[in-house]
């Protein structure tokens, strides 16, 4: 009896894994909706539409972009946790993610355990520019200059408990310093105020910081990866100009809600693989200083929570808080 018993559950599992097998091969046979809980426009909506434009011409099927901002981020993530498991509803979202489990007190999904991170898509790094009026040449002229004349200098950050303002808080704490916090309603108007000379000091993309180097409203220090990126090779990381052990970089990655099949999972992974491997999407990212990045699942998922961890202690030494 025993024996039948294990044959039959013998040819159940066999039977669950071809089907399940040829349900991801199968995978997508129809559109497919990408949310992005950030407003059009923004560095998570151009990596996202850079790179699913590719994956509609490598998987045949289409990659709906739906932007749906508001609460930080949170609707629109909300949305994909409450979504069906099945691989037809994923999300392009950043570090934002993470940051939210600790700004707000509750949340109507679990950060870590309601998705399943499939890679990273791109490296969102910030450059620490400062306003040229300012008299700093580097990193460690600005540290020195705030530590003579505390709070008098002023950040601008796309607002409380946003990237920018992390970055700088730990900028702050790292170096033993005190500079004034001045909240903006995005980043957009933030480097205005910085360009102005409303603000002194302001980390921000690229992207953003590009026009104002063109014409010299911005003087660069420094990048807050731990490496040098491709676009700047000659600007230093804020760790080797002068403040040790820093690194606050953001990504952009792509997660779906929790309970997607594997296969599906592995689908998804292969093709961003091959998208992110293509000239032109390669090229079109770091011309926004997104440099392509991509991780196993598995790797991904350490990612997130290592991340996790350190925004535990970054958020509440902010003092941020969630209007």
């Amino acid at each position: 009896m025993k024996l039948v018993v294990r044959a039959i559950t013998a040819v159940i599992f066999v039977a669950f894994c071809l089907q399940t097998a040829a349900f991801g091969q199968s995978y997508p046979s129809k559109p497919v909706r990408v949310i992005i809980p950030h407003a059009a426009g923004g560095p998570n909506d151009i990596a996202g539409r850079i790179v699913f434009q590719r994956m509609s011409e490598l998987l045949g099927q289409q990659f709906v972009i739906e932007t749906r901002p508001g609460a930080g981020s949170t609707i629109g993530t909300a949305a994909v946790a409450k979504s069906p498991p099945d691989g037809y509803t994923i999300m392009v979202h950043s570090t934002t993610h993470i940051a939210s489990a600790h700004l707000y007190k509750k949340l109507p999904y679990d950060t870590l355990k309601d998705f399943i991170g499939v890679t990273p898509i791109a490296a969102q790094v910030g450059i620490l520019g400062v306003h040229p009026a300012l008299p700093v040449k580097s990193v460690k002229d600005l540290i020195s200059l705030a530590r003579t004349r505390p709070n008098d200098v002023a950040y601008a950050s796309a607002g409380s408990g946003s990237y920018v303002h992390l970055a700088m808080s730990l900028f702050n704490s790292m170096a033993g310093i005190q500079m004034t916090h001045v909240p903006y309603k995005g980043s957009g108007p933030a480097g205005v105020g910085l360009a102005a000379g409303e603000v002194q000091v302001m980390v921000a993309t690229y992207a953003l910081f590009s026009p104002f180097i063109a014409r010299r409203q911005v003087r660069l220090l420094g990048v807050t990866s731990d490496t040098r990126i491709k676009l700047l090779p000659e600007l230093p990381t804020i760790a080797e100009a002068g403040l040790s052990g820093y690194e606050f970089a953001a990504w952009v990655g792509v997660l779906t809600p929790a309970g997607v099949a594997r296969p599906i999972i592995d689908t998804l992974h292969g093709a961003l693989k091959k998208a992110l491997a293509d000239p032109d999407v390669e090229k079109r990212l770091m011309d926004l200083a997104l440099d392509p990045m991509f991780m196993s699942p598995e790797e991904f998922a350490r990612r997130l929570r290592s991340d996790f961890d350190k925004y535990a202690k970054v958020v509440p030494q902010s003092g941020a808080t969630v209007e």
